[in-house]
């Protein structure tokens, strides 16, 4: 992901610090994973959530709606949508061909995160932690 980051102020800077650490959490399924896509994509939705909660309480103490971060922001829910759009209600164990479509699809958007994740580390201060 090509781009730079660079926070306006302290609460751009703060927003930007909680994406970071939340996209840290991991896009894969866990240990407890019971083999279908709808719960292979369940922390997806999670990280869905706390992006959205996280532009919200950034735009609520004025943040504009054009920030770099809201852009950021923006572009995990683009990054996200299709993945859990598709797989979502998607119960049915994994055979190999729809395992490899998934996992793809999970790649991507691990990928994506990566971009996002460095542009932050970058702009906020924090690059020496992108690989700690």
């Amino acid at each position: 992901m090509a781009g730079h980051w660079t926070p306006s102020d302290d609460a751009e800077l703060t927003a930007g610090w909680r994406l970071w650490l939340e996209l840290g959490s991991g896009s894969w399924p866990g240990p407890d994973w019971d083999g279908t896509p709808a719960d292979a994509v369940r922390g997806l939705d999670r990280l869905f959530g706390t992006c959205d909660e996280i532009l919200a309480t950034y735009q609520r103490a004025g943040g504009p709606t054009d920030s770099g971060v809201a852009g950021l922001v923006r572009s995990i829910f683009l990054a996200s949508n299709w993945t859990l759009e598709l797989w979502r209600d998607d119960t049915t164990p994994l055979d190999a061909e729809r395992a490899a479509l998934l996992h793809a699809d999970l790649a991507g958007f691990a990928d994506h995160v990566t971009g996002v994740r460095s542009l932050l580390a970058a702009g906020g201060g924090w690059a020496s932690l992108q690989d700690s």
